[in-house]
């Protein structure tokens, strides 16, 4: 049995972070699936209308209504080889919701202050002889207009010996207009502090004093693109001993952050300090196909890609019949058809040749969702909302795809041991 016993919150608000901190342990409560309502409305016993409290330890994000989720250890064990990736999806997921919630259905305080744009969880799990922390990085909450303009700044900012990168996510993790990305800071008590520095002392802290220690870094969409750029700063700053200790970076619908450059630096450095790096992409997921890699953009992904849906194809007949076989293979057994790519297929997302398949796509998931509770269990029960979330994909192809119940499923269900030697 894990036990986090140590937690960090952490908000950012135009590229700056306020640490909290609490103490706690998991207890057995986190062995039982937790479901909660989603608590927009609700009626008291004069059926008087009361609107439900966002603070509340029964409220929900938009995200995270999707998959309300809050264990995994009926499911996989901490020597399973798959522990990681599924770990990092949990806390992934964890971190879209409120400071009640999390504090109620994981026993532990996660305290806030303020409005937060960018958000990351620190968490200390430890087993045995083995020691590992935890860094997840918030991803895009639908209705948060600071984060889409995070998301929609495409600005590029340029390192030299490293390539350019987009300007948004920069930002948001912390970078000092005029300053750049500077090693050390000075620390101004009236303003609040940026985020890469903060995580990187608690890390620099905990790692020190910790020889079992080690760390992954995750995220989910704009998280995954946080998570990728923190990895880039430690190795821009040559962060030895976290580089050393760090784990692996496993990010869930990350976007592009940068160009063919800088994905060449990335590939040498990762190299160089056997950093562990995985994309995981389910399907017709839209974010990981933006910003795009044209002319115009000049956007790339690199690291391994696991891409989970249709093999890709060259012949247009020979495309469509897979995805038929392989979509029918992939709903109606128990796995979830795993391939390792350098780029997901349909790279830019708009194309006309595969609308056909991304309908059909959609069509089975719907499919997927009340047949899916047979076929592997109660814990993978989907509820009315995520259902309904499903049915949008039949207009907006793709879309479905955006919350994190088929990326959870997908490290659980598919057959991605191989990939991953059991530590």
């Amino acid at each position: 049995m894990s036990k986090w016993d140590k937690k960090e919150s952490l908000q950012q608000n135009k590229g700056s972070v306020w640490p909290n901190m609490g103490r706690g342990d998991l207890s057995q409560k986190r062995l039982g699936v937790h479901r909660r309502k989603r608590g927009d409305l609700s009626h008291d016993d004069h059926r008087k209308l009361v609107k439900a409290d966002p603070k509340s330890d029964k409220y929900l994000s938009f995200i995270g209504s999707l998959d309300v989720r809050v264990n995994m250890d009926d499911v996989v064990r901490r020597e399973d080889s798959k522990y990681y990736p599924a770990l990092s999806m949990m806390a992934s997921k964890a971190s879209y919701n409120n400071e009640a919630y999390l504090k109620t259905t994981v026993e532990n305080y996660w305290k806030y202050q303020g409005k937060p744009t960018t958000q990351v969880l620190i968490a200390l799990d430890k087993h045995e002889d083995r020691h590992t922390y935890v860094v997840a990085f918030r991803g895009t909450e639908p209705f948060e207009a600071d984060a889409w303009c995070t998301d929609l700044d495409i600005s590029w900012y340029g390192i030299p010996g490293v390539g350019r990168m987009h300007g948004g996510f920069m930002k948001a993790l912390g970078l000092q207009k005029n300053v750049g990305w500077p090693k050390e800071i000075e620390r101004d008590e009236n303003l609040p502090p940026l985020a890469y520095y903060v995580i990187r002392d608690i890390l620099r802290k905990g790692l020190s004093e910790n020889d079992k220690a080690k760390f992954i870094v995750t995220g989910h969409s704009l998280g995954g693109a946080l998570a990728i750029l923190f990895g880039t700063i430690l190795c821009l700053h040559n962060e030895t001993l976290l580089l050393e200790r760090l784990e692996g970076i496993y990010t869930f619908r990350q976007p592009r952050v940068g160009d063919g450059a800088y994905a060449n630096y990335m590939r040498q450095k990762f190299k160089e300090h056997h950093v562990r790096y995985c994309r995981f992409v389910y399907c017709n997921e839209l974010v990981p196909r933006l910003p795009y890699d044209d002319k115009e953009m000049m956007f790339k992904h690199f690291g391994t890609c696991l891409f989970f849906g249709t093999c890709p194809m060259n012949s247009r007949f020979s495309f469509i019949s897979s995805h038929i076989l392989s979509s029918l293979f992939n709903i109606f057994q128990d796995v979830c058809v795993i391939y390792v790519l350098e780029e997901q297929w349909n790279k830019n997302y708009f194309s006309l040749c595969c609308v056909i398949t991304m309908t059909y796509n959609a069509i089975l998931e719907i499919i997927r969702s009340f047949i899916i509770v047979r076929q592997s269990g109660v814990y993978y029960r989907e509820g009315w909302f995520l259902f309904a979330f499903r049915t949008i994909g039949l207009i907006i192809l793709g879309v479905p795809a955006h919350g994190p119940q088929d990326y959870f499923n997908s490290t659980l269900l598919g057959k991605i041991e191989k990939h991953f030697k059991a530590d």
